[in-house]
């Protein structure tokens, strides 16, 4: 069997149409393929990849880090210089609420967490979440993701859950003494990159504060940079309680987090002790490689470049066929009027050296979620491309 027929023979498939590119060599906004063809990557393995595949001092953090040790101990009990470093600094670039660090091994299980610690700290157990929100797969990030299709195969699922809508005043009415927390996305991402209204996101703050309620906001996607922020919520005037992050915090290795104060986090150690316990979760290597990310992130000063190149693809991707365009800095929608066409596209895009795809509940949707060090002569190439694929189709 070749490499293709045994990655469908002995890798769970989860899709009936992967890609299956057999991808050999990544570096910056490239990846490399088994026959030697170069695409341009338009989304950075999900957002992960902000600095860019292989950044030198990310794979010589993990090479310095390998070689000294690998997992010691269930995570938590030995004092590991790579997790302390990494949490110490997350907490110097964050609110001083933000002080207290749980690493995950993703973002899903830092939903996981969070939920547990918001129902622990308030003693209840509603929570609000929002239509075509996504928060991970696992079963309790499953009961809060906001759309039937993907819940209902699975069910029965967590109970007291409330399932609002996005940017709905109605949502102020239903925060009370019984809610435990209410988890949004900063961004909706996989609805198609759909902002919130900032004064209904402080009205939102607020209406917790008042009664009790916990707010965390889901940076897994919107973190590190991506909306032109280090982080999104900067952008509305709101600290969260409780900030989930995952996706690019590993600089490209397996690592989630959930963050907040020191003094609600230490109600997981007692009553019951271990009240949340991962064996893998702030790996060394993880750690190590995510906080190699985060300096080269912050010194290269990509953040700061991620508004002008947000309008070079704007500015570009202009096509009758194109009904929206939807941007928090480099995550951006191009909408099409179905997901046919939008396929059609996103066909021709990886036939021609591009690669891209839809969004979970946006499928009419074109994803550009690219390394932010992409250079304007990529983007410039990719969007003649995304154009190209748009004529090809006669539209």
């Amino acid at each position: 069997m070749n490499q293709r027929q045994l990655f469908l023979q002995h890798i769970a498939q989860t899709s009936p149409a992967p890609l299956a590119l057999e991808i050999i060599k990544a570096k910056g906004a490239l990846l490399t393929d088994r026959q030697g063809k170069t695409y341009i990557d338009l989304i950075a393995g999900i957002s992960v990849c902000n600095v860019g595949h292989c950044h030198p001092k990310v794979v010589k953090a993990i090479r310095k880090q390998a070689g000294e040790y690998l997992h010691v101990l269930v995570y938590g009990e030995l004092v590991e210089t790579p997790q302390v470093a990494y949490a110490s600094y997350l907490a110097e670039h964050l609110p001083a609420s933000l002080n207290s660090v749980y690493f995950t091994n993703s973002g899903a299980e830092a939903t996981e967490g969070a939920m547990k610690l918001a129902k622990r700290v308030t003693g209840r157990t509603r929570i609000i979440a929002f239509n075509q929100s996504y928060h991970g797969s696992t079963q309790g990030a499953l009961s809060l993701i906001g759309d039937e299709y993907w819940r209902n195969a699975y069910r029965p699922l967590l109970p007291d859950i409330l399932h609002l809508n996005y940017n709905d005043a109605a949502v102020l009415e239903e925060i009370n003494h019984l809610t435990a927390c209410v988890i949004l996305e900063t961004v909706q991402a996989e609805k198609g990159v759909h902002a919130p209204d900032p004064a209904w996101l402080q009205q939102v703050q607020q209406r917790c504060k008042e009664t009790g309620t916990l707010l965390i906001m889901d940076e897994i996607q919107t973190g590190f940079g991506r909306t032109g922020y280090l982080w999104g919520f900067q952008a509305y005037g709101v600290v969260p309680d409780i900030l989930l992050l995952g996706k690019a915090l590993g600089g490209g290795m397996p690592l989630g987090a959930f963050v907040a104060d020191k003094a609600l986090m230490d109600h997981f150690t007692l009553n019951p002790v271990l009240g949340h316990i991962t064996t893998f979760g702030g790996h060394p290597v993880s750690c190590a490689a995510g906080l190699a990310a985060m300096k080269v992130l912050i010194k290269e000063k990509w953040i700061q470049q991620v508004p002008e190149k947000e309008a070079l693809f704007r500015e570009l991707l202009q096509h009758p066929a194109i009904t929206n365009l939807r941007a928090a800095g480099l995550l951006i929608a191009v909408e099409f009027e179905s997901f046919a066409v939008n396929k059609q596209v996103i066909d021709y895009c990886i036939e021609k050296a591009l690669l891209t795809d839809w969004f979970l509940f946006g499928a009419n949707c074109l994803r550009i979620a690219p390394p932010l060090s992409i250079s304007k002569k990529e983007i410039r190439k990719a969007c003649r491309i995304i154009l190209d694929a748009i004529d090809a189709q006669g539209l």
